[in-house]
């Protein structure tokens, strides 16, 4: 009896708990409503998460070139049994080999033409070229000849500089005065040091051109003999940099700010030891260069920030187009007409598909279809650079295949644009050609602007390179420095100079200018048909 009255005591308390607690019908709308929420929100995370992974995945093991299949070329990707059958091809019998690999003939020859050669003649002795059958005399019947390359490694040698002074002895006898002459010697490129125009060259070519840290350069030159600290080989850069390069410099930015067409661009740059900022706060390097037009030039700019004043700054005389990616800073500038990157675009829809699930077969259509629009562009600008086309010619082209391509992905972005997530890879790909989409367009103006900026981003990528072997500056000094000497060398480059030796022409000529006039200077740019044959490259 005490258990049953027990047990029935527990179930009244339990049903008068659970009366008290029942929620009411819309409570448990609202909280399903909130459920479902949270479930859509978190359903949101999780995608975004996915594909950010699969982007990750694909970046880190995936290739880097952005090449689609060629059925992605062209807009007849979803119609393709109708378009690329023919009734009338008769069916292959058997598989046929289409690429077979052809060695140009003469490529050793056409490899090796512009390099000194050194004959090694192998001869019998006079007293062998006698035949062993009837002890006859032996003529020269053919020769035999084995090429090979000889590698010399750098050397070090001492440049002793004896400056020699004259005096006359009858004068010194006879006369009052005593003339002295003293002959005359080039002006050293860094007074009071061992540094020679070859060895400021190489030290600077070897950073900035081969990616070679200066610590590695020191172990270099003591397996050479020669024991130079790397604070040493720094100083002789900075000078080289700002007593002499810097004319250059200045000298090729006036020319670079009267052209109307440019390239611009910018990068990350750690700088350890900035005045009221930590070591780890990210400086910049910005990218100017020109367009096709000749002469190339190509200069780096190094800045604290990001912010829109230093491209403002430095493009303060420049009118004319300006072909970049989408970052907002360049807005704020003023005389320009900014051209935006296509590459960017079909970038965007590219990792939209590759971070799509196989299971998302229609977004991957609509990725697809986005990626075909882009291709359709970039197939028409890789046949007039096959032709060859001028700029007017580009321009009229443009205007005939490449707008109707423009005009169908405007009007297929709109109606593409409510039906996907916005935060999703495939949303973000269609806002930005939306939000891009005035300076996207500006290519049709001008038979000169490019479809992409990838001219840009090939320009900033050597100091990419050289920054992961020598990962920071030390001061804004040596970042003001390697600035200028990257823009020296990879204008050289970009007009076929070795920049060694122009280096070197440089240091030896830059020191023993009366004055650094305009005219003087332009007789030592990049570009300049004064300047010697053993600067420029053979193959030019």
């Amino acid at each position: 009896m005490r258990d049953r009255a027990r047990v029935f005591y527990y179930n009244k308390k339990m049903e008068n708990r659970t009366e008290s607690t029942t929620p009411t019908i819309e409570a448990l709308r609202e909280e399903r409503d909130a459920l479902k929420k949270q479930n859509a929100e978190l359903t949101l995370k999780l995608k975004w998460f996915q594909e950010q992974f699969r982007l990750s995945q694909k970046r880190q093991f995936g290739a880097s070139s952005e090449k689609t299949h060629p059925e992605q070329l062209t807009l007849q990707l979803f119609n393709e049994a109708e378009s690329e059958s023919d009734p009338n091809l008769p069916e292959p019998t058997v598989e046929t080999i289409t690429y077979k690999r052809k060695k140009s003939p003469g490529q050793r020859q056409e490899k090796l033409e512009n390099l000194p050669v050194e004959v090694i003649d192998y001869d019998l002795p006079e007293t062998e070229q006698i035949c062993s059958c009837c002890g006859g005399a032996l003529h020269e019947m053919s020769t035999e000849v084995r090429e090979e390359l000889k590698i010399i490694p750098a050397q070090v040698k001492v440049i002793k500089h004896v400056r020699h002074t004259y005096a006359c002895r009858h004068c010194e006898r006879e006369a009052i005065q005593t003339p002295i002459v003293t002959a005359k010697v080039p002006k050293a490129v860094f007074p009071k040091s061992l540094a020679s125009p070859s060895a400021m060259a190489y030290v600077m070519c070897q950073k900035y051109l081969d990616a070679q840290p200066l610590y590695r350069q020191e172990q270099q030159l003591k397996r050479l003999g020669v024991t130079l600290s790397r604070q040493t080989l720094a100083n002789w850069m900075l000078h080289g940099a700002e007593h002499w390069l810097r004319f250059i410099y200045d000298r090729m930015k006036t020319h670079l700010v009267a052209r109307d067409l440019l390239h611009a661009d910018e990068t990350i740059l750690q700088v350890l030891k900035e005045p009221g900022r930590s070591a780890s706060s990210k400086s910049y390097l910005w990218l100017y260069r020109t367009g096709r037009e000749e002469p190339g030039i190509i200069l780096y700019d190094y800045q604290t920030t990001r912010a829109a004043k230093h491209p403002m700054k430095f493009l303060e005389d420049f009118k004319g187009y300006l072909q970049v990616d989408g970052y907002a800073g360049y807005q704020q500038l003023k005389n320009v007409i900014l051209a935006g990157c296509w590459a960017h675009a079909r970038r965007k829809f590219s990792d939209a598909l590759s971070a799509l699930p196989e299971s998302a077969k229609e977004s991957a259509v609509i990725a697809k279809e986005g990626l075909a629009y882009c291709n359709q562009l970039f197939k028409i600008e890789q046949d007039l650079k096959k032709s060859k086309a001028s700029d007017d010619e580009r321009y009229q082209v443009r205007q005939s295949q490449s707008k109707p391509v423009v005009e169908a992905f405007s009007v297929w972005l709109q109606r593409q644009a409510p039906k996907v997530l916005p935060k999703t890879a495939l949303g973000l790909a269609i806002k930005y050609c939306r939000a891009q989409w005035e300076k996207l367009t500006v290519f049709l103006q001008d038979g000169r602007l490019e479809l992409d900026n990838n001219r840009g981003e090939r320009s900033i990528k050597p100091f990419v390179i050289g920054r992961k072997n020598w990962l920071f500056s030390n001061t804004p000094r040596g970042a003001k420095s390697s600035a200028t000497i990257y823009s020296v060398i990879e204008t050289a480059k970009e007009n076929g100079l070795i920049p060694f030796q122009y280096l070197i022409y440089l240091f030896e000529q830059l020191p023993n200018l009366e004055e650094q006039t305009e005219e003087a200077l332009d007789q030592l740019l990049p570009w300049s048909s004064s300047l010697p044959e053993n600067c420029k490259l053979a193959s030019r």
